[in-house]
Order: C-alpha cells, then structure tokens, then sequence
C-alpha cells in the first residue's frame, strides 16, 4: 500500500519534462525500488517501530498530497433544487 500511494502522489512533486510525460514514466520504473527499499529496510532494521514509522510517514505524506489535490480541483458545488441563490 505505501508503495502504490507513492505512485500516487510521485506525480504531484517530480517534474514534467519536456514530452510531459516524466512525471507518469518515472514513478512506473520506480516501483519496484521504493517496494525494495521497503522491504529490505523492513529486513535489516533492528527496530520494528522504526521501520512502521518510516512506512506510515511515506504513506501519509503521499497521501496528503494526493489528497489535497483532488479538494483543491473539486468543483464548487452546486445549489441543490429548491434552494435560492
């Protein structure tokens, strides 16, 4: 799940490019690095916690960005039936 809400959220701070398509290519071919950079961090840390910590930090971090993109685009409501202007 981290490393599919890093894919998410990738787009939102790497650079487009001149094709425009960086920013879609590169967090595709980055994938199975930050999954193996998870795993052996996950692998090699003595400390469990440490290892929860830096996952759940990537993931909310990403996920806020993500997040926050998809309020700041959402259209203004409108009014429902009935109700006046």
């Amino acid at each position: 799940m981290v490393t599919l809400m890093s894919l998410a959220g990738m787009p939102l701070w790497l650079p487009g490019g001149a094709a425009g398509i960086n920013n879609v290519a590169f967090p595709l071919g980055f994938a199975p690095l930050i999954w193996a950079m998870l795993f052996f961090h996950a692998c090699l840390d003595r400390r469990i916690a440490r290892v929860a910590l830096a996952a759940a930090a990537l993931f909310f971090v990403h996920g806020a960005m993500v997040a926050y993109r998809f309020v700041a685009a959402a259209p203004a409501a409108a009014p429902a039936l009935g109700e006046a202007q």
